[in-house]
């Protein structure tokens, strides 16, 4: 029986499609559902063009109610990979997934993160921090922005000339070649 995957995004959803590429031809892990709370988001489009299943909620189905619990407990999910989601994770959902959610985060943490650091805001504080160096670090969810343990950090070189895309674009490869990667590493020693 397949390990089943269920991505939490809001907006276009990169590291969702590099997640759907890797899993596709797994005899052991499959990306079962992606859960929105955009209904405008690109991820969606992605997870048709896989022919995966998706989910929109709104901020009372996901705070108020176990509804996205129960959805997720009634598609035997196993665990949940968070990519470009901008929602706290309420704490019903950490409960019910205990060590089971991670998340990846556009810089090295500690450095950058918490509430309102996501995409361009990180990049932009890192330089306008002047820092030499940017990266990911991929950890696991706990109930407060960026906090939890961190799993894995790789690092690229911020030059003089480079600006904001030119960062981006460093992040998301090093996001898009670890990802998937570390992820299926953390699935597979889940015990079925």
């Amino acid at each position: 029986m397949k390990k089943r995957i269920a991505i939490f995004a809001s907006g276009s959803g990169s590291n969702a499609q590099k997640l759907m590429e890797h899993f596709k031809r797994s005899n052991e892990i499959e990306i079962s559902l992606v859960l929105t709370n955009n209904a405008e988001a690109y991820v969606l489009q992605r997870a048709d063009n896989f022919e995966i299943p998706t989910h929109i909620f709104d901020k009372n189905e996901f705070y108020k109610t176990e509804d996205v619990v129960g959805l997720l407990k009634n598609l035997e999910i196993d665990f949940i990979v968070l990519a470009g989601f901008l929602w706290l994770i309420p704490k019903s959902l950490i409960y019910a997934y205990p060590g089971r959610i991670v998340n990846i985060h556009p810089a090295i943490l500690p450095k950058f993160g918490g509430k309102g650091m996501y995409g361009d805001h990180v990049h932009n504080a890192v330089m306008a921090a002047g820092e030499t160096e940017g990266g990911i670090t991929i950890h696991y969810v706990d109930e407060n922005y960026d906090e939890g343990e961190y799993i894995y950090q790789a690092r690229y070189r911020i030059d003089k000339n480079d600006n904001l895309e030119m960062v981006k674009f460093k992040g998301q490869q090093l996001e898009h070649q670890h990802y998937p990667r570390i992820v299926e590493t953390l699935v597979k020693k889940i015990k079925k």
